[in-house]
């Protein structure tokens, strides 16, 4: 944490000439910017193709959202202040400024050189305005909301002319169940580069704000085995316990055919739960937690095309609490109990359904229409494309995002590393104990395998 102390001096930002003269063109409606940072570059399609931030924007907007605050939040908050509040008299000396927002983009509180804490109030950069992107497009804090590590926005990078003068860096605290943001953590200094150890410091303070997250959360992953195997006693219907992000904690022999996980095997860490792969049931987890957080008694039914099954399966949700906090949900299968999911609510995917998907050409975006990719194959820390245009990178490092996005709009995830475009299957391979093998209408005709437990999914969606 006290790398801090070994600031370099600040300087101009190299390269920010060419910067600024691509973020004119790309204002102008130009997509080819090159020397543009990937991260930076996706930042701007989305402010001006998604949320049309207008670039002459000269301040930020009050903040109107207000998320609702758990207790872990408080904490969290309460963290990364003390964090902030003891580097900021050695930023502040060179002119910067830390803030902490919450998952809007509102900012919450800000310490660092008065002088420059008053310049920063100019363009409302002060507690209670929001910096998300759709409200000021890409920064530090907004960014940082949409990314993951520490994200540094130089100058010209910011969308907003008005903000070029600045430098910053920020990363989001993020819940180790759900991944979604709950804070983040900013650095910002007029113009002036920043510390040389900047993100290295952000990285490590977050690192330190999530260990008792990871803790609790292992804690709740034990609670949800414990309130399935007192439910499990009472015999009944084939029965899950999923966390509130919908990966499944513990399942038995019968569900887990279902969900295609490991039957009666318990995955109390966070990180080793089991993505059963269905966005039915992953946006009807969502909306029991949000219906439970308000109502505790809540229970619902719904519909969900599991695995192995050929007609869509009837569960019941019913949400688990520990100390008045929600952890998760108990699924039945089979059962109808409790209210059902409105149609026109739930499943409620989480994620907004793409009009193009975006990929990455050395630095140049790349916007594709859907019937142009073939399929989608996670590699390592990355996802690509087997377009019409060759293999690209895709904008997006999840393919369970991805997964999500295009559920409803032909594709199909056959495989843990594998989702597809149905239209573009060309022929189906049967393998000597009756696996499936996808041969797809692309370049080279390339071959997806099937999973197992996916192949009566692609029977229903071919029809076969």
């Amino acid at each position: 944490m006290r790398d801090v102390h070994r600031l370099e001096p600040l300087s101009a930002d190299p390269g920010s000439g060419s910067v600024l003269a691509a973020w004119e063109r790309f204002v102008r409606g130009e997509d080819h910017i090159p020397g543009v940072r990937p991260l930076v570059a996706i930042s701007w399609h989305r402010c001006r193709e998604q949320y049309r931030v207008d670039p002459h924007l000269t301040e930020a907007p009050v903040a109107v959202a207000e998320l609702d605050r758990t207790p872990e939040h408080d904490v969290v908050f309460a963290e990364l202040g003390f964090r902030a509040a003891s580097v900021a008299h050695e930023v502040g000396s060179l002119g910067g400024v830390v803030t902490v927002t919450d998952a809007t983009g509102r900012i919450l509180a800000e310490w660092g050189d008065q002088a420059t804490l008053a310049r920063a109030g100019d363009s409302n950069l002060a507690p209670w305005f929001c910096w998300s992107e759709c409200a000021v497009g890409t920064n530090g804090m907004g960014t940082a909301l949409e990314a993951h590590g520490p994200v540094p926005i130089r100058g010209a990078e910011h969308w907003c002319q008005a903000f070029h003068d600045w430098a910053c860096a920020g990363i989001a605290v993020r819940d180790v169940v759900t991944r979604e943001p709950i804070a983040v953590l900013n650095i910002c200094c007029w113009r002036r580069q920043l510390p040389a150890s900047a993100e290295s410091w952000l990285a490590n303070a977050v690192t330190m704000t999530q260990h008792p997250l990871k803790r609790r959360a292992r804690d709740s992953g034990a609670e949800l085995v414990a309130a399935y195997t007192q439910a499990r006693g009472r015999s009944g219907p084939a029965l899950a316990a999923v966390d509130t992000a919908g990966k499944v904690v513990i399942a038995d022999d019968m569900a887990s055919v279902l969900l295609g996980v490991p039957a009666c095997t318990p995955a109390v860490d966070p990180t080793l739960r089991w993505n059963p792969g269905l966005p039915e049931l992953i946006a009807a987890a969502r909306y029991a937690t949000s219906q439970a957080a308000h109502h505790p008694d809540w229970v619902g039914s719904t519909q969900i095309s599991a695995h192995l099954a050929d007609e869509p399966t009837s569960i019941s949700i019913r949400p688990v609490f520990s100390s008045g906090r929600l952890i998760g949900n108990l699924i039945s299968f089979g059962a109808s109990d409790g209210t059902q999911l409105p149609q026109a609510e739930g499943p409620v995917r989480p994620w907004a359904q793409p009009r193009r998907l975006v990929a990455m050409r050395d630095n140049r975006m790349v916007l594709l229409r859907l019937p142009e990719v073939s399929f989608a194959e996670s590699q390592g820390s990355d996802v690509w494309f087997s377009t019409d245009q060759g293999r690209l990178r895709a904008a997006s490092p999840s393919l369970d995002k991805l997964d999500g996005e295009l559920a409803d709009v032909g594709f199909l995830r056959v495989h843990r590393r594998y989702v597809v475009n149905l239209s573009r299957i060309r022929e189906i391979e049967r393998g000597p104990k009756g696996e499936l093998i996808l041969i797809m209408d692309d370049r080279t005709n390339e071959m997806v395998p099937v999973s197992r437990r996916n192949v009566s999914a692609v029977r229903r969606a071919l029809d076969i």
